[in-house]
């Protein structure tokens, strides 16, 4: 890979059910914290679970920037009142990632782009819209929540509230979303479209996805237990995450710090089925040899894997086998672990709060815990950092994210003490 081709990740960004930010999310992370707890969103009455990972509402009123170029009065109304919990969850991560990039003047956006995975939007609220007009009839109905249905909103909003006039690109391949957002975003900066992108993705808990889960008996009543035999299934969850990604050369000569480096990605289909993986997971297997050979290193570099680890047994399963047959006889020696275990499915914003937590753990130089694995998957070939967090010596590191209908992307990051 050239210089030329270098990425920066110089911001970054978290919502979840462990915290507001960075430091509120790693510090849960490091002690083993579950964030999974009693939904009290909605009433889950009916369904197989009632907790999920549930994020409290970023705090402060999160209002848009002046870029937002609508007079005061609209601005105002497109900050609150027509923002959707998702809106929100993306918003608060992004000023976040904004912030500890240096990047907060309009001036620096403008030829900026940005790149959002999502899969509900703005979903929550038209079912209370809804609800509301089963409840008192048409003279009740409103038109803004269901403004927000539509998967691109998030990403509409989060553009217009920061004046960003790059490209702006919005995907839904399910619980890979956030994840091929990021390479996505990648490629538009190696193709010289931006100065800069923020890319990620997030997803508020609504009925739909959490009665649909239910239906597949996919939920476990008991917070999520990844790669354990004695697991029941996942858990939902909620929030946002999102990186500021750069040309390195760009990133650095404006003074910027580099957090990690993002190397490439790879991306792949199963051509399966639509909602469970091939058993041997050979889709999985595909999309990290190519994320790998695109990145120009080898199984040996890797120090560390962020899991998709859902806890369901077939996804589960079959991302062992893949890892087994990534790593062959070194398996071993690399730490794996499932965030979700702690913040839930975010589903279409997994990938981006993992990974954001993957470039934490390479600048702490920390793998984080999996919760709950009492009977690993796999027979103790694969090391699945039970419980508390342990220091490692990680060089690069895989995210993975895999998703209904055979989606499946991973993500390379390098330490930047190593690029």
């Amino acid at each position: 890979m050239s210089s030329n081709g270098r990425i920066a990740v110089t911001g970054i960004g978290v919502v979840s059910a462990l915290g507001h930010n960075q430091n509120e999310h790693w510090s849960a992370i490091l002690e083993g914290r579950c964030g999974i707890r009693h939904l009290d969103l909605f009433d889950p009455d009916g369904c197989l679970s009632s907790i999920a990972g549930q994020a409290d509402p970023p705090p402060g009123s999160l209002p848009c920037s002046p870029t937002d170029r609508l007079p005061a009065a609209r601005r105002r109304l497109r900050s609150r009142r027509r923002r959707s919990r998702s809106d929100s969850f993306c918003l608060a991560a992004a000023a976040e990632a904004l912030r500890q990039a240096g990047l907060t003047e309009e001036p620096a956006l403008a030829r900026f782009g940005l790149s959002l995975g999502c899969t509900t939007a703005g979903m929550l609220e038209a079912e209370d819209a809804y609800a509301a007009v089963r409840r008192g009839g048409w003279g009740r109905a409103r038109i803004a929540p269901m403004l927000r249905v539509p998967m691109n909103t998030p990403a509409d909003m989060l553009a217009s509230c920061l004046g960003l006039e790059g490209p702006r690109l919005s995907n839904m391949t399910a619980c890979a979303s956030a994840s091929l957002a990021i390479g996505l975003a990648a490629d538009r900066l190696r193709d010289g479209d931006a100065e800069g992108m923020i890319a990620g993705g997030g997803d508020a808990l609504c009925r739909l996805t959490y009665s649909g889960f239910s239906s597949l008996r996919l939920l476990d009543p008991h917070p999520c237990r990844p790669f354990d035999l004695g697991r029941g299934g996942l858990s939902l969850g909620e929030g946002a995450g999102i990186l500021v990604l750069e040309p390195w050369e760009r990133a650095t000569r404006r003074g910027a710090r580099p957090l990690a480096e993002f190397l490439d990605y790879g991306a792949t289909c199963d051509a399966h089925h639509m909602t469970s993986s091939p058993a041997d997971g050979r889709g999985a297997l595909a999309a990290m040899r190519e994320a790998l050979e695109r990145a120009g290193i080898g199984t040996k570099d890797v120090g560390y894997v962020n899991a998709h680890g859902t806890g369901t047994a077939g996804n589960d399963s079959a991302e062992v086998q893949a890892l087994l047959a990534l790593f062959g006889e070194d398996a071993a020696r690399v730490p794996v672990s499932s965030t979700k275990s702690m913040v839930g499915h975010v589903l279409g914003g997994a990938g981006g709060v993992e990974a954001v937590t993957t470039v934490l753990a390479l600048q702490h130089q920390v793998a984080p815990p999996t919760l709950g694995v009492r009977t690993p998957e796999g027979g103790g070939r694969l090391d699945f950092v039970p419980e508390r967090g342990r220091p490692a010596a990680i060089r690069a590191a895989l995210s993975n994210s895999f998703g209904f209908g055979g989606a499946n992307v991973c993500l390379v990051f390098r330490a930047a003490a190593e690029s």
